[in-house]
C-alpha cells in the first residue's frame, strides 16, 4: 500500500461516503475516491476525523465504479482500521 502524508482536516473531501468508523471517542468517515485509467477504475480510501486527514494509494483495479466499490465492501471495520492505523 502507497501511504500518503495526512493533508489538512480542512481539505475538501473526495470520493463517495461509504460510512464511519467509531471506537473510543474517535469517529472517522470513510471515503472511497475513484477515477478512470482507460478500460480500468482506479481507486483509493480516504478517512476523515476533524482533527485529520489521511488515505491510501490507489489500491483497487476493477473493470468498472461499481465492482470497486464491491471489492471496497470485502473489507471488515477491522481491516479497515488495521489499513487507517497503517497511515498514521
Amino acid at each position: 500500500m502507497d501511504a500518503q502524508p495526512s493533508v489538512a482536516p480542512d481539505a475538501p473531501v473526495v470520493g463517495r461516503h461509504l460510512g464511519d468508523l467509531a471506537r473510543g471517542g474517535t469517529t472517522w468517515q470513510v471515503h472511497l475516491e475513484t477515477r478512470r485509467e482507460g478500460d480500468l477504475v482506479t481507486g483509493r480510501i480516504h478517512f476523515v476525523s476533524p482533527q485529520a486527514s489521511r488515505h491510501t494509494g490507489w489500491i483497487f483495479v476493477e473493470w468498472s465504479e461499481q465492482e470497486t466499490i464491491q471489492r471496497f465492501n470485502e473489507f471488515s471495520p477491522v481491516e479497515l482500521w488495521k489499513i487507517l492505523e497503517s497511515l498514521a
